[in-house]
């Protein structure tokens, strides 16, 4: 009797579920993803060669731009239950009399670096459009007579101690802006901070300056 022979046919895979899994994963990577915010005043910084990286979390951050103004930024640190920018906001406001909404804080906790009196804060932050917000940014208040640069300097620090302080300036900048923020470094004893320039980071200790 003749053996009856099976037919064999090649090993076919269907990618439909993987298919649907990619589609899956970038869905959730293109809702759970953050971009990194615009920088408040265009800085063209200098050179130097350092292997130590900028920290990407808990961190103070002074810009200082081509006309000397002064713009300033903190993140949430690692755990954003905290909310740190909203407490910081909320120390700064209680030391001006001023209360933001809950609204207000939760927005500005999710926004970028900032550099304008504190009584234009809410401003900035009901602004109805980018644009609106740019005109505002006319740099934080340096001044002896009033330096509100200290007062966020020091409650971003209260509310976040682990935060490190770093300055970004841009490489035309008069001496005398930087010299100011340094000053106040030195006043609220930040004897050691992270000067960024465009190729890397370098730290900087105030006793070598």
């Amino acid at each position: 009797m003749a053996k009856i022979k099976v037919a064999k046919g090649a090993p076919r895979t269907d990618m439909t579920p993987m298919v649907d899994m990619f589609m899956l994963l970038l869905t959730f990577f293109m809702l759970t993803a953050t971009f990194r915010p615009q920088e408040p005043t265009q800085v063209d910084m200098p050179n130097s060669i350092s292997e130590k990286l900028i920290p990407e979390r808990n961190a103070i951050t002074v810009f200082i731009g081509k006309d000397n103004k002064v713009f300033f930024n903190i993140d949430n640190g690692e755990d954003s239950t905290l909310h740190i920018r909203q407490e910081v906001l909320k120390n700064v406001g209680q030391q001006f009399d001023i209360t933001f909404t809950y609204d207000q804080l939760s927005k500005f906790e999710r926004m970028d670096a900032f550099g304008m009196p504190v009584s234009n804060i809410a401003e900035w932050i009901d602004a109805p459009d980018q644009s609106t917000r740019d005109k505002l940014q006319v740099g934080i208040p340096v001044d002896s007579t009033n330096n509100e640069l200290a007062m966020w300097i020091l409650y971003s620090r209260k509310v976040n101690p682990k935060a490190e302080a770093t300055i970004r300036g841009d490489n035309i900048a008069d001496y005398k802006a930087v010299k100011k923020v340094l000053d106040i470094f030195q006043e609220a004893k930040i004897n050691k901070f992270n000067l960024v320039t465009n190729l890397e980071k370098v730290e900087v200790s105030l006793e070598n300056l």
